[in-house]
């Protein structure tokens, strides 16, 4: 062995494939799966599927079934939104950088307000918060453009 050369600095992958590609695009399509990883883990720590909630099979696939759709609502409304951040590469990122379910969960739905009935019409009321307020509007936007089309 050379001097400065060790087996345990050198990193080795095996992978087995059907692709016909180079080794370097084989490579780097194999390391974009982080981005599908990182969705299942999403799901998991934000979506509450870390866990089986029944003994019953159809009403854990209903539990199932919406946390995906949940986290699907989340991404497309993002999507409709925001414009692109990034482009396509080898890797395959995502093209937005998307917030994550609970980030989203903290910021609209964990917030302290009050129903209240101005000329009495129901309202919900929230604290000042100019640049909540626009976001919130730029979503609620897209809803009603979704909705209308």
């Amino acid at each position: 062995m050379k001097q400065g050369f060790s087996n345990a600095t050198r990193g080795f992958k095996v992978i087995v494939t059907n692709k016909k590609m180079g080794a370097r695009a084989v490579v780097a399509f194999h390391n974009g799966r982080g981005a599908q990883e990182a969705v299942f883990a999403e799901l998991k720590s934000q979506g509450h599927l870390e866990y089986v909630p029944t003994r019953k099979l159809p009403a854990n696939q209903v539990y199932l079934f919406a946390s995906v759709l949940a986290y699907n609502l989340n991404r497309e409304l993002q999507m409709q939104v925001r414009e692109p951040e990034r482009t396509t590469t080898a890797k395959r990122p995502v093209l937005w950088k998307f917030e994550k379910l609970g980030t989203i969960r903290r910021k609209f739905v964990q917030r302290a307000g009050t129903l209240t009935k101005p000329q009495g019409k129901l309202t919900l009321t929230l604290n000042e918060n100019r640049a909540l307020k626009t976001e919130m509007c730029q979503y609620l936007d897209a809803l009603e453009a979704a909705g209308g089309s």
